[in-house]
């Protein structure tokens, strides 16, 4: 079935992230700890959800990077440095391929909606800053949902204020196990494989793969 609403990942898929890596050397971390925090957060996250709980992707990062930051010599209070990795995410902006993307997807007549671990606030300052809040019907988190993705009732609350069946969804994410997640819970999916990595064997392949957003319309018609 062609889906009728397309449903994005926003963390990675959408923002570019790499400039947290500069946060992290302000406060005097090495910059690559920015990956590990990262991967920290959501396998607590993930941690969370596989043992029935639901707790914010802000307070699961300030926490873990708490942790990575103990006994670290960096340039101020933990707390404030905390404070400082945090605010970036705020000010990240759009992969390149991104605006261009999604425009095509809108006008070629899918509904548009996201589905993050983060909050909606991210998604909203990133897409009102590049002129692309319009084609996007609904901005959803797992905040308001029962558990993150990639638990099957991450994906459920998503089709289900979405007012779609799960088939009639297509999930767009960079992460393979995401990807994996939604497609166990019957949706469709699309892997944006911007780095030229090989899909792990072990998960569910994607319905589509592209190697970037603005190829995703034409994949699909």
């Amino acid at each position: 079935m062609k889906p009728s609403t397309i449903v994005f990942d926003v963390n990675e898929t959408l923002s570019d992230m790499s400039p947290l890596a500069g946060r992290f050397e302000e406060v005097g971390a090495p910059a690559s700890l920015a990956k590990l925090w990262f991967a920290t957060l959501l396998r607590d996250g993930f941690a969370l959800t596989a043992a029935g709980g639901n707790r914010s992707f802000a307070e699961i990062g300030a926490e873990a990077l708490r942790g990575l930051f103990a006994g670290m010599d960096l340039d101020r209070d933990p707390d404030a440095a905390v404070e400082h990795v945090m605010a970036g995410l705020a000010g990240l902006g759009l992969h390149q391929d991104v605006p261009e993307g999604v425009k095509a997807l809108k006008a070629a007549g899918f509904r548009l909606a996201t589905l993050s671990n983060g909050a909606t606030g991210v998604a909203e300052k990133l897409f009102n800053d590049a002129g692309i809040r319009d084609s996007f019907e609904l901005l959803l988190s797992v905040e308001d949902a029962p558990a993150w993705k990639p638990a099957r009732a991450a994906y459920g609350y998503a089709a289900s204020t979405c007012g779609a069946a799960p088939d009639e969804l297509l999930l767009v994410a960079v992460h393979p196990w995401d990807i994996h997640g939604a497609a166990k819970a019957g949706l469709g999916t699309a892997w944006i494989n911007r780095s030229g990595v090989q899909y792990p064997k072990y998960f569910q392949a994607p319905d589509y793969t592209v190697p970037a957003l603005d190829q995703l319309a034409a994949a699909l018609a």
